[in-house]
């Protein structure tokens, strides 16, 4: 009995190369929607953590009578400055001080510009200023 082959049988070049290029389009339609939801939630992510890290102050300052010193910086929310003996701390859960969502390290000043205290972040870029994921992400934003 002899085997009939089919013609059939598998894609052409053609075929493929139409699936790819209809793959590659929605993938340059998709992708970048979804990257731009990953920096807003970093953004989202590191106000929230700003926002924990001033309850955190605002514990210390209930404690110590006034908020850490620059150079005492939001470690002092962990370890016990020297000269602060009504320390209660520590005030965080976690035993080190969270990194931004980009893995750097958040900013404090004490007294700062625009308050007791300025605690911020400066996004994505990691320079002042910016746009969308670059922006900064700050204490004071919305109390002057």
């Amino acid at each position: 009995m002899k085997k009939i082959q089919d013609k059939n049988k598998g894609f052409t070049l053609l075929e493929l190369m139409v699936v790819m290029v209809i793959l590659g389009l929605l993938g340059a339609l998709v992708v970048p929607r979804f990257m731009g939801k990953i920096g807003q939630a970093k953004t989202k992510a590191a106000s929230t953590q700003i926002g924990y890290l001033e309850m955190a102050l605002d514990a210390f300052y209930l404690d110590a009578g006034r908020y850490p010193t620059t150079s005492e910086g939001l470690s002092a929310l962990i370890t016990q400055p020297g000269g602060v003996s009504e320390w209660n701390g520590p005030y965080l859960k976690k035993k080190e001080i969270p990194l931004d969502p980009w893995k750097k390290e958040y900013r404090y000043v004490s007294p700062g510009l625009h308050g007791d205290y300025d605690l911020y972040s400066y996004g994505a870029d990691g320079v002042e200023g910016g746009d969308g994921d670059n922006s900064d992400i700050v204490s004071w934003k919305g109390t002057e």
